[in-house]
């Protein structure tokens, strides 16, 4: 029995700017550092590649000094109408109802919610009363593969059932304003809000890319590289200079035999579906497999329009391959990364 991805639907926050917009109140944030550092800052905001993004919040409101109870309250109040949006795209987009669905998994790691949105969901569109909930909450960018792959296994064993992934995250409101370490300035030079909906099914009439395998990959005593400190002014971001470093020594061993397992290569895969994690991630990647002749164009794309939005962003690059209707027989291979530190894979065929 096969499992396949019927529909990806993403939605983006009411507020947004472009790269150049935001530059004047980084001005006004930086007054009293430093001239050279605040021209470093600058120029890391210029060439981080991304051109927009998307917010839960206004720029006025991201630098205003407020309190982690009060940049959360937004937080959970927008990310449920960003998730019941997406998710309400998707399920138009596959021609289904909310009542359709037999299994919901939310996804996000930005701020802090009980009950999660998911409960949310199930009451603001009415979805059935015996829905199997799970909502993932600390995996960071690498949640929505992972949502994806539970989605799977659930599905694998239950036929003629569905499943919704859907996956929100405003790193914005995570931002720390009393905070000058480059951490902080290179995650909010490169992180945008937004959200993504996927539908999978196990009936067998259904279409879509069929997911022919799926993986995760555990790199060993990395738990400090990525992640989020819990401090009294909110979720602190924890970010290795050593990440793409670390993802380059370790590629061999995350693609090569997940491929080769399924009888493939990587010269057979005709689409990479893979999260744009940064500037420099996505120039690592694309230095790994430049050579092969394959490229992560899409991939750049969605970090130029809006940003690195963590678990959401994988989920954007797979809209923009499913809206392209690959021929019958092509495949994919989505991956992500995220703390653990791990990397999650998926092989899909279409």
């Amino acid at each position: 029995m096969s499992v396949k991805i019927t529909s990806v639907a993403k939605q983006l926050p009411k507020y947004t700017r472009e790269t150049k917009e935001i530059i004047p109140f980084l001005n006004l944030w930086l007054s009293g550092q430093e001239e050279r550092f605040q021209r470093k800052v600058i120029k890391l905001f210029e060439n981080a590649g991304v051109d927009r993004r998307y917010s839960i919040m206004d720029a006025e409101e991201v630098f205003t000094k407020t309190s982690f109870e009060e940049k959360n309250d937004i937080y959970s109040r927008e990310v449920v109408k960003l998730a019941e949006q997406s998710l309400v795209k998707a399920l138009d987009k596959a021609g289904l109802k909310p009542t359709d669905i037999d299994y919901i998994i939310t996804v996000s790691c930005t701020g802090i919610m009980i009950p999660s949105m998911d409960a949310y969901l199930i009451n603001n569109l009415k979805m059935n009363q015996d829905i199997i909930r799970l909502p993932v909450t600390e995996m960071g960018c690498a949640a929505g593969v992972s949502g994806v792959i539970y989605a799977k296994n659930f599905l694998k064993a239950n036929p003629n059932k569905r499943a919704a992934v859907i996956a929100v995250e405003s790193p914005t409101a995570t931002f720390q304003l009393d905070d000058y370490s480059m951490v902080n300035i290179v995650s909010a030079a490169i992180f945008g809000d937004g959200a993504s909906s996927v539908i999978l099914s196990s009936y067998e009439d259904e279409t879509g890319p069929e997911i022919l395998d799926e993986a995760m990959y555990h790199f060993y005593d990395a738990e400090t590289m990525m992640g989020f400190k819990l401090v009294n002014t909110g979720l602190q971001m924890i970010l290795d200079k050593s990440v793409p470093e670390t993802i380059a020594e370790h590629f061999p061993k995350i693609v090569h035999p997940f491929l080769e397992r399924n009888g493939y290569g990587i010269e057979a895969i005709d689409h990479l579906i893979f999260h744009p994690g940064g500037k420099k991630i996505v120039q690592t990647v694309e230095d790994l497999f430049g050579a092969l002749g394959k490229n992560i164009d899409d991939t750049k794309e969605v970090l130029k329009l809006y940003g690195n939005m963590s678990s959401a962003t994988v989920l954007y690059v797979l809209e923009r391959f499913m809206d392209k209707k690959p021929q019958h027989g092509e495949t994919g291979l989505m991956l992500s990364f995220g703390p653990g530190f791990s990397a999650q894979r998926i092989l899909l065929k279409w």
